[in-house]
């Protein structure tokens, strides 16, 4: 099982996740790839003492992208993500930084 200060990596700051927070009270976090949507509305709901309404999840998988080492190039995989679209409560808000 995982804990709650595992389930939550960090928080992802981008344009979209910006405009999402702007528009529907929307935070986007990385999450642990075994997390499920249950573990995750428990873990941002007792880490940061706020309501969660719904949680959308996203499964990103790693780009390959080429390397060079001297003449020869590598194929090199990326680590996968996933990704948490947590929507919180009218009025209830996340301090960042």
């Amino acid at each position: 099982m995982i804990g709650i200060y595992d389930v939550v990596r960090k928080p992802l700051i981008t344009e979209r996740a910006t405009s999402a927070l702007d528009r529907s009270n929307t935070y986007v976090f990385d999450v642990h790839p075994a997390a499920n949507k249950v573990q995750i509305k428990n873990a941002i709901e007792k880490l940061f003492n706020v309501k969660v309404l719904s949680v959308n999840t996203a499964n990103r998988k790693g780009k390959v992208k080429a390397r060079r080492s001297g003449r020869k190039q590598l194929m090199v995989e990326l680590a996968s993500r996933k990704k948490a679209y947590v929507r919180l409560r009218a009025g209830d808000a996340i301090e960042l930084f």
